[in-house]
């Protein structure tokens, strides 16, 4: 008995051991439970640091890219500091939602924020010494961490740090639909190589739109996310990793059921196929255009509106404005292969003639002291010059560092080279390129569709298109001499004496005489005004001026939406003035457009990022002659193309649709020029050297004929035949009341076309 009772006590010492033993493991085993809740719960009242309030989640500041789009909603470029432009859950291909979920986040429809497994993987990673070895964060856990960045900490840092990321994910959660979470993780992403968000890096990888994304190019995306810079497409010794990372994400699409095993063996062995287009601002269509829309549109622009969500202006590189433009993409693809193509030919051409030039690329009649001038003013105008100068280094030392040889990379016809040379002798050499400015616009909305500003706009920043830009105009200024005759009752068959005229320039000074181009005395026998402007005869020109008088002309001219100011001499109507092209394009569409002058205009409506309508863009109009007069003028200017300086627009470039025209070209052959007039396009362009002593010898060559009309030729061809683009080839619009002008010259002119011979009856580019 004595011993059951021994026994019992025993047993019963040993239970309660037992439970205390118990007691003591529960109390291990929640102690840090208790503790992780405490710590959490005091983490989420902001006992240690602030979080994000409930405002910031729900709008977390992040930089947008402004983007442009063309008048075809094709994407021109973007303004930004990160390339980033949101898209929504309906825009994702469903591959790129699934292979996300089933390589990051299996149990992502599941969890709330925080998946228990990944806390306690996490926590083992941490005791373990490891703070990545748990990994396995939920795509909420990433987005918070991306949305709010992780600088370097010590562990103990690291664990609240973690610990406020948990605490953000679980408001997130709360706060967005699995959707929107979803999303946002793929607009926030940086995929390298400039691709912020998911559209960038779908456009950039593989030229195409998120929701266009194929299986397996969404599997690269998504197995870029576990490192991108380990697995980046573009680095040749990351290639393969990077294929082997995308059948990794393809595996796990099959472990949970989005992709069969059959479908996944025949994709992994297909090759990356990148269509890799990154986006530079010296790169992609209209780079020219898309600098002046960001330094002279939009800079001021934003400075003068307030974006209500940050009570600033705006800024053109964060806030994600969406800006619509006038620019056609197809347009302007054509414009810019024109210009390639031409002066391509022409730039062999001109390299030929500098061959004979010892002062090469100056004409061989400028002297040193002119070369050393112009070779003095370019080095100072340069960053070399800038940078020592700012340094504090000595002229004599910045002006021997121009004559060091150094090894750099400039342009050609035919790609950029590595070579030595001294930077002195680089600016020489740049200046042997000719350059050229084009624009096209529709003479009835003043929209413009195309702007090329020069030939290679990463070696050759200036824009030879913007008001700014202003050049000699030549003869492409007679038709507005023209116009006044024929808006004060002139018709295009009057009778003009072709003889040399005076114009008395004031008193003690010398008559003004001028000359024909060509060097003849004029026939004495009467020309009609069709043939003279054809022929671009200036005693005609003079008569007319001397008959109406510089200032009417001067005020017509601002009527016609000029701006540049403009001396009132009687020279100016042989084209001494110096315009830019954007303006004569706008002037010249006056005539095309009924007589109503339209103001020229590149942007129709600026948008947020929330697609709210912030502007909307009207040109301005004036109506400058009758439609009559304008009609007039549409058949006056045809004449240079049916049979005078601008010819070749029918004999080579073969378009016979009614055209309307004008050649330019200025002393020394500094400046060739052609406007070329449709009834709903009219085009613009000049060609010539960076200085005015850079030029060809040979007006052959150097003629607008030959110099400009080419490209206005090539781009109609190309818009011609794409039968896309809505452009008809009708005649331009007639009055009613036509019957009263008499537009036929025919039979005046008869008596007459054998005085001249056509100006480009040498055509350089077809010997």
């Amino acid at each position: 008995m004595a011993k059951e009772e021994a026994k019992s006590g025993k047993s019963g010492l040993n239970q309660q051991k037992v439970s205390k033993y118990k007691k003591i493991i529960w109390v291990l085993a929640l102690t840090p439970v208790l503790i992780l809740l405490l710590v959490f719960t005091l983490t989420s009242i902001n006992v240690f640091g602030d979080l994000p309030n409930v405002e910031e989640l729900q709008n977390p500041k992040s930089n947008l890219a402004t983007v442009v789009y063309s008048s075809d909603a094709k994407i021109l470029g973007k303004y930004y500091l990160e390339n980033r432009t949101n898209v929504k859950y309906s825009d994702l291909s469903p591959f790129m939602v699934n292979a996300l979920i089933a390589t990051e986040d299996a149990r992502f429809h599941e969890h709330s924020g925080v998946d228990m497994k990944a806390l306690f993987r996490s926590i083992s990673g941490l005791v373990s010494g490891s703070a990545s070895s748990g990994g396995g964060s939920t795509l909420t856990q990433q987005l918070a961490k991306m949305q709010f960045p992780r600088e370097k900490m010590s562990k103990f840092e690291f664990i609240f740090r973690k610990l406020k990321e948990w605490v953000i994910a679980l408001k997130l959660e709360k706060l967005y639909t699995k959707e929107e979470i979803m999303t946002m993780y793929l607009n926030k992403f940086d995929f390298l190589n400039q691709a912020v968000g998911v559209r960038s890096a779908a456009q950039i990888y593989f030229n195409t739109t998120p929701d266009k994304l194929k299986l397996e190019e969404a599997a690269m995306l998504v197995g870029m996310a576990k490192n991108p810079s380990l697995f980046n497409p573009v680095n040749p010794k990351r290639a393969e990793a990077t294929m082997q990372r995308r059948n990794v994400v393809m595996n796990q699409m099959v472990k949970y059921g989005y992709l069969t095993k059959e479908k996944y063996d025949s994709l992994k062995v297909i090759p990356l196929n990148l269509h890799f287009m990154p986006e530079d601002h010296n790169e992609g269509l209209a780079p020219y255009f898309r600098e002046y829309l960001r330094t002279t549109f939009l800079d001021e622009w934003c400075k003068s509106h307030v974006n209500p969500e940050t009570n600033k202006p705006y800024n053109v590189y964060k806030d994600g404005l969406k800006i619509y433009t006038t620019i056609d993409s197809r347009m302007q693809k054509y414009a810019e292969e024109a210009v390639d193509e031409h002066m391509h030919s022409l730039q062999d051409m001109f390299i030929k003639d500098c061959k004979k030039k010892k002062n090469a690329p100056f004409a061989w009649n400028v002297n040193k002291k002119e070369i050393d001038n112009i070779m003095n003013s370019a080095m100072k105008r340069s960053e070399r010059w800038r940078s020592m100068k700012k340094g504090g280094i000595s002229e004599d030392e910045i002006k021997k560092s121009f004559q060091v040889p150094i090894k750099m990379t400039v342009y050609s016809n035919h790609g950029d080279i590595d070579t030595v040379l001294t930077p002195s002798d680089s600016i020489r050499y740049y200046k042997s390129f000719l350059q050229t400015g084009f624009m096209a616009m529709e003479p009835e909305t003043g929209y413009i569709k195309a702007w090329v500003g020069g030939i290679n706009h990463k070696h050759f920043k200036y824009d030879h298109v913007n008001k700014n830009a202003k050049r000699q105009v030549g003869s492409t200024f007679k038709p507005f001499v023209y116009a006044l005759a024929i808006q004060e009752g002139s018709s295009p068959c009057e009778l003009i004496p072709n003889v040399r005229t005076c114009i008395p320039t004031g008193e003690g000074q010398p008559d003004w005489c001028p000359d024909n181009s060509d060097g003849s005395k004029g026939t004495g026998v009467n020309i009609t005004l069709r043939m003279a402007l054809a022929n671009s005869v200036n005693y005609v020109t003079a008569a007319l001026m001397k008959r109406y008088g510089p200032q009417a002309v001067v005020d017509l001219v601002k009527r016609l939406g000029v701006t540049t100011k403009i001396e009132p001499v009687p020279s100016i109507c042989l084209g001494t003035a110096d315009i830019s092209v954007l303006e004569m394009v706008g002037a010249n569409s006056t005539f095309a457009n009924r007589g109503r002058w339209i103001e020229p205009i590149f942007v129709t409506r600026i948008e947020d990022r929330n697609g709210k309508v912030l502007e909307e863009f009207v040109p301005k109009s004036e109506e400058v002659f009758s439609e009559e007069k304008a009609y007039v003028m549409t058949q006056l200017m045809q004449g240079v193309v049916q049979g005078g300086t601008g010819s070749r627009i029918r004999s080579r470039y073969k378009l016979t649709n009614p055209i309307a025209g004008k050649t330019g070209t200025t002393q020394n052959n500094a400046d060739g020029w052609f406007m070329g007039l449709t009834p709903d396009l009219v085009g613009g362009c000049w060609v010539g050297g960076e200085d005015r002593s850079v030029h060809f010898n040979s007006t052959a060559e150097g003629q607008g004929a030959s110099m400009a009309l080419p490209i206005w030729g090539k781009f109609f061809q190309k818009v011609y035949a794409d039968k896309t683009i809505k452009i008809s080839k009708g005649d331009f619009f007639r009055p009613a009341r036509m019957t009263e002008v008499e537009l036929d010259c025919s039979k005046y002119d008869q008596e007459t076309q054998n005085i001249f011979e056509e100006e480009d009856s040498q055509d350089p580019f077809d010997l």
